[in-house]
């Protein structure tokens, strides 16, 4: 009987992949943008974004060019953006320390309450029919886009020192996203839902 073993190094290359690294850099990134912000280096603070950003546009290009998938690396790449994401939303929301330009409250109170309700309908799905892939849609992604935009722009502003009232149209605009895809998810889950209770048993 002859019995085959993994290599190692075939392991540790499901773990040790580029875009693990790069995704686990993004997150050890995290602490390093706090703390700048909460010692008042904007320069810094966006200088880290704005690596941590390119470094989310690289581990999915480099899975793509290498055709690189794992379970953990599934898990880091989101993982990280939340984390970043979350981390600069409470920071940047305290006026005692995002000065001139805070996020507003009720807009960082929207972001975390879409993400919630995300995750709580993404761990249902899983546990009722074990569904894995969750693409996401056209509000998605445009909310997305105005919330890093968001905080990109209030880092920019502080460290210029700039408080232009049109970022109150641009607020706006991430709020209207945000609850437009909040609901637009919301609205998927339940078309999810119906289809699966009148799908016939097997």
């Amino acid at each position: 009987m002859i019995v085959t073993r993994r290599p190692p190094d075939d392991l540790r290359s499901a773990v040790l992949t580029l875009p693990n690294l790069i995704s686990a850099f993004r997150i050890v990134l995290v602490p390093f943008f706090v703390l700048a912000v909460l010692d008042g280096r904007t320069g810094r603070a966006l200088l880290i974004f704005f690596i941590a950003g390119i470094s989310d546009l690289l581990d999915g290009f480099t899975a793509r060019l290498f055709h690189v998938r794992s379970r953990l690396g599934m898990l880091l790449d989101p993982a990280g953006d939340k984390l970043l994401m979350t981390a600069s939303y409470i920071v940047l929301t305290l006026p005692s320390i995002a000065r001139p330009n805070a996020i507003p409250l009720g807009l960082t109170a929207l972001v975390f309450l879409r993400d919630i309700l995300i995750v709580v309908g993404a761990l249902i799905a899983f546990r009722l029919w074990r569904q894995t892939a969750f693409p996401p849609s056209l509000l998605g992604k445009l909310s997305t886009a105005f919330q890093v935009g968001t905080v990109f722009l209030v880092l920019l502003l502080n460290d210029l020192g700039r408080a232009p009232g049109w970022m109150i149209i641009f607020y706006a605009m991430a709020i209207f996203f945000t609850v437009a895809s909040g609901a637009d998810y919301f609205i998927y889950g339940l078309k999810v839902l119906r289809e699966h209770r009148n799908r016939p048993a097997a």
